[in-house]
């Protein structure tokens, strides 16, 4: 158990480095920000696409542990926590990640919104000691 708690915490503080990383890049512009906010047809397909994804995948990643089949193989196998926890968060993070890029890349609040909500919704899912030990078990 141990062990899964700090692989998970490690991907959890690893992501939030790379948000803030890239933050920190293009708001000391190191990578200039606003190269692609001319093309606006691109700027509708990503908005699309970004809304799509991080609209379906926050509940889902939320929702995942509650699923019974997911709580059934946490329950009679807890190893596979890890692989169950490390996709819930990267349902969240990777969105969180793509939208910082892409709000940079377009200088649109939308993204910005969006990866704010995400980073919101990370708090949800921080791997502690005593969240997994809940997850595994078999009470509600």
């Amino acid at each position: 158990m141990t062990r899964t708690v700090t692989i998970l915490t490690a991907l959890f503080w690893s992501t939030m480095a790379i948000g803030f990383a890239i933050v920190a890049l293009f708001e000391t512009n190191i990578v200039l920000s606003g190269d692609l906010s001319d093309n606006t047809l691109l700027d509708y397909y990503c908005t699309l696409a970004m809304e799509l994804l991080t609209i379906a995948a926050i509940p889902f990643a939320l929702r995942l542990f509650r699923f019974a089949s997911v709580k059934r193989r946490l329950v009679e196998q807890p190893e596979s926590l890890l692989r169950f926890a490390s996709l819930r968060m990267m349902l969240i993070a990777i969105p969180m990640l793509i939208n910082g890029l892409l709000y940079y890349m377009f200088m649109s609040t939308t993204f910005g919104y969006m990866g704010i909500i995400c980073l919101l919704c990370m708090s949800f899912v921080y791997p502690s000691a005593n969240r997994c030990k809940s997850e595994i078990s078999r009470e509600e």
